[in-house]
């Protein structure tokens, strides 16, 4: 069926389509037509609407792509809200917020959901809702014990929120924007000073130097994460995604230039420090050669995945994380199909569509921006049209769509999706008004006009004319067309500007296009069941399922074919395995399986314990976490662990607990200790985002209205000695 599919979807896009008065996809018929004082119809087999005059008018040769820039306007205007409510939030009542509301079926405020469609414009719209959205998700503490200050709040998520998920610094992308207002401004250097201190605190890794957490956006952990993390998250918790990194290195980046404003000179240039070296650090560890991208995530111990994703490259492109040829390379070598491109890939063929096997405006948005950066007129063209046809066929500026047909609703058995589907997605919305204002007209968020146009366009939006216009509160722009087009791609010659109006002459370049790569396979390999091990002397027997990559604490190590044998050692050795398909693509690991000298260490805290050699170890420890589902919440159990050991200073590290199914292991951390050195190691109180005053509101689950809650069932600390020279795993 999905060949079917997919020979359908290439034979509709075969040739450019004009789109001026409507489009067609897959034998459906979209036409619109303008009435008077610039009111729009657009109708489809399914339905019509009709899309009253709006404030802002762009003028170009295409109906269509005027009508949809009205619509998206509508949609914003159907977002915007005097009070808010979700199930979760003081029991379904609505919430007093002059504010964006995420869309028709999420009517809530979230984190990343506003600070992306901040970021992706609607500062311009309405900064008055904007900026009383992202202060509403600020917060101070309620617990008089726990470390003081203003925080940016990690929504509810996997195994019970931050800091299994840490992508809250989205929040500064979106800010960023609304600096003029002085008293928001304070509060937002303040915000940028406390968070990344906190997340410095309890999620960044120093060995790597990397911020741990979920991959931005894609929080429903089985669809991009390993199968096995449905009832276990620890793997997450202990991860590392790139579109997070990222957003971690464009916070630091923003708290330089803030903390330089505010005279405070030692601190701007930490900042840069850390931020060039997060950035030294992403491309260290997320760039794989062999594909010409970077990964979307890669384990605690190293081990990298055969994953990407699109927001993260687009991300790492825009914020300048990836320059040069990596930043050409990358966004080249991300596979697309003809209705757009996937926001992962491969796809899993066991998983639904909703980030599985989809198209999401928002994202497309942000591609469409790192194609701008990269000058690829082939990419920006083909996002421009992902975005406008999906506005277009279903009357709405949707969630997401299904990768093939572009559907919003595909039957596909169990795998039928997208799951969920909202009309006037707040960030679908600002992709559409994205779309023209930079994707087109080239506005730029400090007002500079630098526009990037694909002659391949010209048909749709110029037609027969030779200039088009978008009018703004405070401007007008109009781009003016050359009397040569022979290039590929049309820029700025000369700009003009009398009063409020630009104008824009523009000439044809020619630069290098790469041609989009429709070819990719569609699905990864099923990952392989956890191989076992077996101590046989000096080596260890490994038993596989068929034939499979093995992985050694993070390393690569040999293909075996059901069984093959290891060194063996006192170190701890955690050996995972991959499937590696006839086209070459590895398939998501397997969970790890580990054998070593390991101590356990019972009893009442602080715990004492001798280390029998110098050198290295990990430390765990044993837990049960039931204080809600695996897939929500905000009680993640988060401890510091504080290890005093003979003739050392006191180490310490993080121990995050997730909601967990049953008994598991918690995060690890690694310290040394010298030969005979005793031990003492005490659990001391961390923080959890049930601790801030906001989340007083929750009453989905425990941590909110009945109190902060940060505990979970302790039992044996689990020591292991590590290997010499090799990355801890």
């Amino acid at each position: 069926m999905l060949s079917l599919l997919l020979t359908a979807a290439m034979a509709a896009s075969a040739s450019a389509p004009a789109w001026q008065d409507g489009l067609d996809w897959h034998g459906v018929h979209v036409s619109i037509g303008e009435g008077a004082k610039h009111r729009y119809t657009l109708d489809w087999p399914f339905g019509q609407r009709v899309i009253p005059a709006q404030p802002l008018r762009v003028d170009t040769a295409s109906v269509l792509f005027d009508g949809l820039y009205a619509m998206a306007q509508d949609d914003l205007k159907l977002d915007s809200v005097t009070a808010i409510r979700d199930g979760a939030f003081d029991h379904g009542q609505p919430i007093p917020c002059h504010c964006f509301e995420t869309g028709l079926k999420w009517p809530y405020v979230w984190t990343r959901d506003l600070s992306y469609s901040i970021d992706l414009g609607l500062w311009r719209f309405d900064p008055a809702r904007a900026r009383n959205g992202l202060k509403f998700k600020l917060s101070d503490v309620r617990v008089p014990s726990a470390a003081q200050g203003l925080y940016v709040m990690q929504d509810t998520g996997s195994g019970g929120s931050w800091p299994i998920s840490t992508d809250r610094v989205v929040w500064f992308l979106g800010a960023q924007h609304l600096l003029g207002d002085k008293a928001f401004a304070g509060e937002v250097y303040t915000a940028l000073r406390d968070t990344l201190a906190q997340d410095r605190q309890y999620a960044f890794d120093a060995t790597f130097g990397l911020y741990r957490g979920e991959t931005s956006f894609m929080d429903w952990r089985e669809q991009s994460y390993p199968a096995w993390t449905a009832n276990g998250v620890t793997f997450i918790a202990q991860s590392y995604a790139l579109s997070t990194n990222v957003l971690h290195y464009q916070a630091l980046q923003l708290a330089a230039t803030l903390a330089g404003a505010h005279h405070d000179a030692q601190a701007a240039a930490a900042y840069r420090t850390q931020a060039a070296a997060l950035k030294a650090a992403i491309n260290a560890h997320f760039w794989r050669a062999e594909r010409g991208m970077y990964m979307s995530y890669i384990g605690g111990d190293g081990t990298p995945v055969d994953t990407y994703d699109l927001l993260g490259i687009s991300l790492a492109i825009t914020s300048g994380v990836a320059d040069g040829e990596r930043a050409r390379q990358t966004l080249a070598n991300y596979p697309s199909w003809p209705a757009g491109s996937p926001v992962m890939w491969p796809e899993r063929a066991d998983q639904p569509i909703y980030h599985n096997r989809a198209i999401w405006p928002f994202v497309s948005a942000y591609a469409l921006r790192a194609a701008r950066t990269v000058n690829d007129p082939v990419r920006i063209a083909h996002e421009l049209r992902s975005v406008m046809r999906g506005a277009a066929l279903y009357g709405s500026n949707l969630e997401n769509y299904e990768l093939l047909t572009q559907g919003q609703h595909v039957d596909d058995g169990k795998l039928s999706g997208p799951v969920v589907n909202s009309p006037r997605q707040l960030w679908s919305v600002a992709a559409y008004l994205d779309i023209v204002a930079e994707g087109v007209f080239g506005l730029t968020e400090d007002g500079r006009i630098e526009p990037k146009l694909p002659t391949s366009l010209l048909p749709t939006l110029f037609g027969k004319r030779t200039a088009i216009t978008l009018n703004l509160p405070d401007r007008s722009i109009t781009l003016k067309l050359p009397t040569r087009r022979d290039g590929n791609l049309l820029v700025a010659d000369h700009v003009t500007t009398k009063g409020n109006a630009t104008t824009v002459r523009l000439k044809a370049i020619t630069v290098l296009a790469p041609p989009l790569r429709l070819d990719a396979p569609l699905y990864a390999p099923p990952a392989p069941a956890a191989p076992t091990l077996t101590v046989t002397g000096d080596r260890l027997a490994v038993k596989a399922d068929g034939t499979v990559r093995l992985y050694v604490n993070g390393h690569r190590a040999q293909a075996i074919d059901g069984s093959g044998t290891l060194p063996r050692t006192a170190a701890l050795t955690c050996v995972g395995a991959t499937r590696v398909d006839a086209q070459g693509l590895e398939s998501l690991p397997s969970p790890a399986t580990c054998v070593g000298d390991m101590a356990r260490v019972a009893g009442d805290w602080p715990r004492r314990w001798s280390a029998p050699a110098t050198g290295s170890y990990r430390v765990t420890l044993d837990y049960r976490n039931d204080h809600g589902p695996i897939n929500t919440g905000i009680t993640a159990a988060v401890k510091m662990l504080a290890i005093r050991c003979d003739g050392s200073d006191v180490q310490r590290m993080p121990i995050v607990m997730p909601h967990s199914v049953g008994r598991q292991s918690s995060t690890y951390g690694t310290f040394t200790a010298r030969a005979g050195a005793s031990c003492r190691f005490a659990l001391d109180d961390g923080f959890n985002m049930s601790y801030l005053r906001h989340f007083a509101h929750y009453t989905g689950g425990a941590g909110g209205i009945h109190g902060p809650l940060n505990d979970a069932s302790v039992g044996d600390l689990l020591i292991a000695p590590l290997a010499t020279g090799t990355t801890p795993p």
